[in-house]
């Protein structure tokens, strides 16, 4: 995934406006909600990704995720909680969690710009590769624990396997 650019820095007021050139090159279906906030559906290895983002100016911050589509059953949480707990530290950029009004996985992401002279499209372009690269990593190993009956430690083992080549 690479946007083709002439200039790397863009001193916009808000990185929304990288993100929808984004999104538009790789014609990806994108709303912007509002100035500070776009919303975007990407296609990921196992399914797809709602990928979220809202600049907030007072932060100079842009909040960046991307949700899974799978809801965890309430039987399986306790494990779930687990298995992320487990695969956080592994992850450099971003963290996983589980919003408990949704019950929905999703990758989260913060890109702290005070000080800046504004986002560039490399930012832009690793925030989203990042979001669905370890989002790709994750969805077989919550498959694994929320259907295959595996413990948390077994899915993430799988998780972390990263393969070369093909069959």
């Amino acid at each position: 995934m690479q946007a083709e650019t002439e200039e790397n820095y863009f001193p916009y007021s808000s990185p929304i406006s990288l993100l929808e050139e984004f999104f538009f090159q790789f014609e990806w279906n994108y709303d912007q909600t509002s100035e500070n906030e776009i919303a975007a559906e990407a296609e990921g290895r196992w399914c797809n990704y709602r990928l979220f983002a809202m600049w907030r100016q007072d932060l100079e911050c842009l909040i960046f995720s991307s949700i899974i589509d799978l809801k965890i059953p309430a039987d399986k949480r306790n494990s779930v909680g687990i298995l992320l707990s487990l695969l956080n530290p592994k992850i450099w950029l971003g963290h996983f969690e589980v919003m408990p009004h949704d019950d929905v996985p999703t990758f989260r992401y913060n890109l702290v710009l005070r000080g800046s002279t504004g986002a560039t499209h490399e930012q832009i372009e690793e925030i989203i590769t990042t979001a669905v690269i370890e989002c790709d990593r994750l969805y077989p190993a919550l498959q694994f624990v929320l259907w295959g009956g595996k413990n948390p430690e077994e899915a993430l083992l799988a998780a972390m396997l990263d393969t070369c080549g093909e069959a």
